[in-house]
């Protein structure tokens, strides 16, 4: 009996716990910033905590009861949380209300079930060892969910069939607790009757809610999706109009098969048909192979080394034919090798050196991305460069993001390298920046690979003139210590889509 109690308790501790990480993440996902998301919501989340432990006081009579229902609320808002955010965001303009709202419930919900078992136990236990064991087993519950989301369950279920998942679990405690205190529940049938027709709505949901996702999802893209799966790092969600393949990571627009050779050529070709070796090229980011498609077309290349952190991502542009049919197979060519892993974790820790470097992560939207534009992160990357090797950075939108471009180049010449910055148009997303640098000079190249689709020899001095409106303005170096890139990111994007 003691051990079925507290082990009751780890799992409310648990089921709390993920409800938070999956509003946090979702957040993330669809707004970005993952730091402002999930500060936000931990602090309104305790804060509804509190709120629900001094309510608890006014529970006064039949606290079993209360208990038992509280664990059944708790269980069917948590478990549609996911659902209920994610149609939200794709059919209301009321997102931001209705994730706080949930959060504030679902806090309040959490907030009473300790204070509430707590007086249920100590009729049962001496005050010091409901206590210690309440506090022990919930603490203990908060680590293995802690430890679960991210390792198991978003890459194994996602987030919504966790939520769902959870809250299964959470009215499983409710009904549990109908027998554990019987003695204490003459009239427990109805609390029965609801909580297995919480299961029943919950049950549905993990029958259909992938159906439910995909639904949602749709209202948020402009075409069919084939395919929406994720990670342990992100959502990825590819869509498909005619002959038009496009990926999403986050909800945000990575390429559309259209054009996204202007992006690629424009990043791969200007640097490194002017490199003064190819032998070894290392490429951070990139995980869909399209970079490393324009890199194989030189025959010189001995070596291509691909460091992405998502090996969901990277397995994915290895095996789906319609992509491998987009990267022409490149992440399988026997020179490439695929490493998943954080670049600034695994520049760190290997020594190799490289004739150039292609780096092209996602836009600096949250500051676990930032920190891969810093100049302490350039300053490492120098350190794997031979003598005469160049880089080449995806920039973001000069004329969008305009001075989060500029200090991306403020960026990498305060870490000792001389820019070349320019820019291509893209029509999927418009004007779009990059950056050379070198320690060394740097003039466009005499020649390109034959069978581009767009770049030649004779267009790439044009890409280094910028208009008026997109031309140097004042920013400041993006630190890790301070990442005001991200800063700029999000003010300048958020001014658009006001």
């Amino acid at each position: 009996m003691p051990l079925a109690l507290f082990l009751s308790v780890c799992l409310i501790a648990a089921c709390g716990l993920i409800y938070e990480l999956v509003a946090g993440a979702l957040a993330s996902y669809l707004l970005g910033d993952s730091v402002t998301q999930f500060s936000t919501i931990i602090g309104t989340y305790l804060f509804a905590m509190g709120i629900g432990s001094w309510l608890s006081r006014f529970v006064v009579k039949g606290v079993v009861s209360r208990f038992v229902q509280v664990e059944l609320l708790v269980g069917v808002v948590g478990g549609l949380s996911s659902l209920l955010l994610f149609l939200s965001f794709a059919y209301t303009d009321a997102f931001r209300p209705t994730l706080y709202g949930i959060v504030l419930l679902i806090g309040i919900l959490v907030g009473l079930e300790i204070p509430l078992l707590m007086r249920i136990l100590r009729d049962r236990f001496s005050f010091k060892d409901v206590v210690a064991n309440v506090l022990t087993f919930d603490y203990i519950g908060a680590l293995f969910a802690s430890l679960l989301f991210p390792l198991l369950l978003v890459p194994r279920l996602g987030l919504v069939r966790s939520a769902l998942l959870f809250g299964v679990i959470n009215v499983l405690v409710g009904l549990w607790s109908t027998w554990l205190f019987r003695d204490a529940l003459p009239r427990r049938r109805s609390l029965q009757i609801t909580g297995v027709l919480a299961l029943l709505v919950l049950g549905g949901g993990l029958w259909k809610g992938q159906a439910i996702t995909t639904l949602a999802e749709e209202g948020m893209y402009a075409d069919p999706i084939i395919l929406a799966k994720d990670t342990r790092y992100q959502r990825i969600v590819l869509t498909s109009w005619k002959d038009d393949l496009r990926l999403y990571l986050n909800g945000h627009l990575q390429f559309a098969s259209r054009d996204e050779y202007r992006y690629h050529e424009a990043l791969v070709h200007p640097g490194l048909a002017a490199a003064r070796a190819r032998g070894h090229v290392l490429v951070l980011g990139g995980g869909d192979g399209l970079a490393v498609r324009e890199i194989l077309r030189y025959p010189d290349v001995q070596r291509v080394t691909l460091v992405d952190l998502d090996e969901g991502m990277t397995a994915l542009f290895r095996t789906h034919p319609r992509l491998t049919a987009l990267n022409a197979g490149s992440l399988n060519d026997a020179r490439v090798q695929v490493v998943n892993a954080d670049a600034f974790t695994w520049l760190d820790a290997h020594a190799m050196q490289f004739d150039f470097v292609v780096i092209d992560f996602p836009d600096p939207s949250n500051y676990h991305v930032g920190k891969l534009y810093t100049s302490a992160f350039y300053r490492l990357v120098q350190q794997h460069m031979t003598p005469g090797a160049a880089l080449v950075v995806q920039s973001t939108s000069p004329m969008f993001a305009r001075q989060s471009f500029w200090s991306i180049v403020t960026t990498l010449e305060g870490a000792g390298l001389r820019t070349w910055p320019y820019h291509v148009y893209v029509p999927s997303f418009g004007e779009w920046g990059f950056v050379i640098a070198s320690r060394e000079s740097y003039a466009p190249p005499a020649s390109v690979p034959a069978g581009l689709r767009y770049l030649t020899a004779s267009t790439i001095p044009s890409l280094f003139d910028f208009p008026a409106d997109m031309q140097r303005v004042p920013a400041l170096a993006n630190r890790l210590n301070d990442q005001v890139l991200v800063r700029y990111y999000e003010h300048e994007f958020d001014a658009i889509n006001r």
